[in-house]
């Protein structure tokens, strides 16, 4: 009897163990379940936010706060060098601490982490430590992950995420951690092309109007308020022949006269952008091709109407204004127009092409107005 009992026992107790191990097991399962799941979240967000229509800084910042938000991180900071010094790009660190922490790749700590790529993990074992990097600070950060940034085998900066706790990465599992790590250079990589068409963006010379990479940026952002818009393009067609009969000066001259005539003829809600050369795009947001047909007709005529004075060097006046007919004693403009209507969320770039490809396909001498 009494052995039945202990061998009872026993059972119960393998019993347990073992019902104990099969829950345990699916604990874990859930829970690994769970941080995919979230984890998936946060890339859906991620992506959410690179193909929002913001700045790359703001977008850089949101990902940080997505960051934060989804895996309960206390702070997160991410560094960049922009080729001539490192950056922070997002943080939600108190700015008196920006110092340190954009010169953490000079740390004898981080060092072979930035050269060996991977990440570093430091923590203090009381509280009256502070961690190797930090200068002036106690209580902010007392553990901290360190992760450094590539882009095809480049270094470009790095990520680091920090808690006010000793030891509060010790069971982390840096696997997702740089799944995340590997995101944020997968976005940055994407959103820097963003950034280069942000700051290419130049005012002409003569005609005072931003380059074409402002319609693809800022101007976009207009654009897309509405559903449908109808984007002209215009090319001066006897511009090179000015700059043959009269000079480049006169030519020069030319541009900054129609551009100056039709800026004071539009509304400032249209966008109006030096394309390439003598090509000129305006974009009437939210306005159809019916909508714009008189203004358009208007501009050509009045244009093609201006009489521009020839610019001479003061010491070649008299020598050029002898070789110059009497009859053509004025430049006067042509213009060639193709209109067409830009979709919201389509690609801008390929209705600016289109217009491009007729308006360079078309005679050298077709002056009119056509819908395509």
């Amino acid at each position: 009897m009494f052995v039945f009992i202990i061998v009872l026992l026993v059972a119960i107790i393998v019993g347990l163990i073992i019902y104990n191990s099969v829950v345990y097991t699916k604990v874990q399962n859930f829970k690994n379940l769970n941080e995919k799941l979230s984890g998936y979240q946060i890339l859906k967000d991620f992506m959410d936010t690179i193909g929002e229509d913001i700045p790359v800084d703001e977008k850089i910042k949101k990902i940080n706060d997505i960051i934060i938000e989804g895996y309960g991180i206390k702070y997160s900071t991410i560094v960049i060098f922009n080729g001539e010094e490192y950056e922070i790009k997002a943080t939600n660190v108190q700015e008196k601490h920006w110092d340190v922490l954009t010169n953490l790749h000079n740390e004898d700590i981080f060092k072979d982490s930035i050269s060996t790529a991977n990440p570093k993990y430091v923590t203090v074992n009381n509280e009256n430590e502070k961690l190797p990097y930090q200068k002036l600070e106690f209580g902010r950060a007392k553990s901290a992950l360190f992760f450094p940034l590539y882009i095809d085998n480049v270094y470009i900066g790095y990520w680091i995420i920090e808690s006010g706790q000793m030891h509060a990465f010790d069971n982390t599992d840096t696997t997702n951690l740089e799944l995340v790590r590997d995101n944020i250079v997968s976005i940055y990589k994407t959103v820097s092309y963003q950034n280069v068409v942000e700051n290419i963006v130049r005012k002409d010379l003569y005609s005072d109007l931003y380059s074409a990479e402002y319609l693809y940026g800022k101007g976009k952002k207009v654009i897309d308020e509405f559903t449908t818009s109808t984007v002209c393009m215009f090319k001066i067609i006897n511009l090179e022949n000015i700059n043959k009969e009269f000079n480049r000066e006169t030519g020069n001259q030319v541009i900054i006269d129609v551009c100056d005539y039709i800026k004071e003829s539009m509304s400032n809600e249209y966008i109006f952008v030096r394309y390439m050369g003598p090509k000129f795009i305006i974009v009437f947001p939210g306005v159809d091709i019916q909508g714009v047909d008189e203004f358009i007709t208007d501009i050509k005529n009045s244009v093609e109407n201006l009489q521009i004075e020839p610019v001479y060097e003061e010491d070649e006046e008299n020598e050029e204004n002898e070789n110059v007919d009497e009859s053509e004693e004025n430049a006067s403009v042509k213009l060639n127009i193709a209109l067409t209507t830009y979709y919201k969320g389509t690609a801008l770039e390929m209705v600016t092409k289109k217009l491009e490809e007729y308006i360079d396909s078309a005679d050298t001498n077709e002056s009119q107005i056509t819908n395509i």
